[in-house]
């Protein structure tokens, strides 16, 4: 009796024992099923709160005559429906061909979203078999913004300008020719402006479209101040769809002399420390050493009347 009862106890602890274990086995199941179905879900969320941004790149090409050429990129972004500058991302340049494309450099971006690439001479890019050079500039993209690519197509064209002096008026007559054909550019615009520290002067009227001869003539008036009398006249064909822009700058000593008004170099109340003015050198210092004196003075008076 007594070995059967023991017997039917151990029974009861035993399914006990199976019975908290299968327990626990479900419990540890339900929790790490839990745990997934969180992680899979906050990471659905955190990849939606993460949307990458596009990128809208802009590249403009400049040559100007006799210096320079260039390629100026924009790279900006619409985000929560405003439209931003976006720095610091690499940017790479390629000339693209019939069957490759070759890279010419990489950039990055500065805090107006802006980058320059400059070449040396045009010969370190090439044209296709119709004389077109084919640019791209490429980004990768990053954990912000998706990867982007913007081309641009032109022809290498060239501006000669000289200034000419017609029955005492003076004159801006400039040509714009294709370089490789040597004919004529007709009906293109050309600006004419003098060259300003922030904004140039426009001068003559806003559109100078090209003759037959691709050439226009502009009279310079009279009056126009410049630095020891000296004009930067720029002529510019600006953002053509074929041939990019292109600028030309003639030197013409024909301007108003500029006085020089500055008293960088005079001693005067607002210059630098070195620039100050000799009363104000002689009369302060005057001051400092008759107060000292009037007190040393006062104190040998007093030592004399304390020996006495």
């Amino acid at each position: 009796m007594n070995f059967s009862r023991k017997n039917h106890e151990h029974h009861k602890i035993n399914r006990y024992f199976v019975s908290n274990y299968q327990i626990n086995i479900r419990f540890i199941f339900l929790c790490v099923f839990s745990v997934f179905i969180f992680n899979t879900t906050s990471n659905s969320l955190f990849a939606q709160e993460t949307k990458k941004n596009k990128v809208r790149l802009n590249i403009q090409y400049v040559k100007i005559m006799g210096g320079e050429i260039y390629f100026d990129v924009k790279a900006s972004s619409k985000v929560k429906k405003k439209n931003i500058k976006v720095p610091n991302i690499e940017l790479t340049l390629y000339n693209e061909l019939e069957d490759d494309k070759i890279e010419l450099g990489k950039t990055t971006t500065n805090m107006d979203g802006k980058s320059r690439i400059i070449l040396k001479s045009l010969n370190e890019i090439s044209s296709d078999s119709s004389n077109i050079y084919n640019i791209l500039v490429s980004f990768k993209g990053n954990e912000s913004y998706k990867k982007a690519k913007k081309s641009i197509s032109f022809q290498d064209a060239q501006i000669k300008a000289k200034l000419i002096t017609k029955d005492s008026t003076n004159y801006i007559t400039a040509t714009l020719i294709d370089s490789e054909t040597k004919n004529p550019i007709v009906d293109e615009s050309l600006t004419v402006q003098v060259q300003r520290l922030i904004n140039p002067l426009r001068i003559g009227e806003e559109f100078n479209n090209t003759d037959d001869e691709g050439s226009i003539l502009v009279p310079i008036e009279e009056g126009i101040p410049g630095v020891y009398g000296n004009l930067a006249l720029e002529i510019v064909l600006n953002e053509s769809d074929d041939y990019g822009t292109i600028k030309a700058i003639v030197n013409a000593p024909i301007g108003t002399v500029i006085v020089d008004e500055s008293t960088f170099d005079q001693r005067t109340m607002w210059s630098s420390r070195n620039k100050t003015p000799i009363f104000l050198l002689i009369f302060p210092n005057l001051l400092i050493f008759g107060i000292w004196g009037l007190i040393v003075y006062l104190f040998i008076n007093l030592f004399k009347l304390s020996k006495s």
